[in-house]
């Protein structure tokens, strides 16, 4: 498992209880090599293992960056996995948008904290554990739609701009970073349509096979950051290892 990584390496989930957060932990747990593994939700994980150290923090709030940059004391990190986004919350009336008239400025903004700002700003919170000589690799879920060149549907305003904003803002982030710390590699990963909340209301119209579980996106996902490089970084992949354009 990410063999550019040392064993006894510090791993970082941000996101863990969703499907695909929770996966990858689990993939992890499943392994030796981590030597610590922090998991971060809004509500703590219930799981034993000597390794993990379980926050409930909500990382979308500055309050929720500090304490986890309280926690960590820049220790260093090898592996950070963000598994945070939005697409839709039925309790606060938001849904993907299919015509202009749909469009709402609170949506948009909340949108883009969620998949963008909060991401990003995790740069910022975990720069010392991040900086240095250590190898690193900083993988976030982004989206195929979120693909500018990609978009021949039009819709899904929010989402799709939030997207493609977070991975400007990662593109820039592997730029800074790499000045701080050669080997660190930053990744934007689309997991595919996986089965989980976030895609619920949209299955129907997945075309037969193409529907994953979060088992399966997390395995490919490690995959995918097992092939990269330091000269990978600032990169947009999916989950079968295919770059994707900006």
């Amino acid at each position: 498992m990410l063999a550019q990584l040392p064993d006894d390496f510090s791993a970082l989930v941000l996101g863990a209880s969703g499907g695909i957060g929770h996966a990858v932990l689990e993939a992890l747990l499943a392994s030796q090599k981590p030597g610590r593994i922090i998991a971060v939700s809004r509500h703590a994980l219930k799981l034993e293992d000597p390794r993990l150290e379980c926050l409930a923090l909500d990382i979308t709030t500055q309050e929720g960056q500090g304490a986890l940059a309280a926690h960590l004391e820049d220790t260093p990190l090898h592996l950070v996995f963000n598994a945070i986004g939005m697409l839709h919350d039925d309790d606060a009336g938001i849904a993907p948008e299919k015509r202009f008239e749909d469009l709402e400025f609170d949506a948009l903004a909340h949108l883009f904290h969620v998949n963008a700002a909060a991401p990003v700003m995790l740069f910022k919170t975990l720069k010392g554990s991040l900086q240095g000589q250590h190898p690193v690799i900083f993988a976030s879920l982004s989206a195929r739609v979120g693909s500018i060149e990609d978009n021949g549907l039009g819709g899904w305003y929010a989402y799709r701009a939030s997207k493609a904003a977070h991975n400007m803002l990662l593109k820039n982030a592997a730029i800074e970073l790499k000045r701080l710390n050669r080997q660190a590699i930053v990744l934007c990963l689309h997991p595919g349509t996986t089965d989980t909340g976030l895609s619920q209301p949209f299955q129907a119209r997945v075309p037969e096979g193409k529907l994953f579980t979060p088992d399966f996106v997390a395995k490919h996902l490690l995959e995918v950051m097992d092939q990269r490089r330091p000269e990978d970084s600032g990169s947009f992949w999916d989950w079968a290892g295919e770059p994707i354009p900006w």
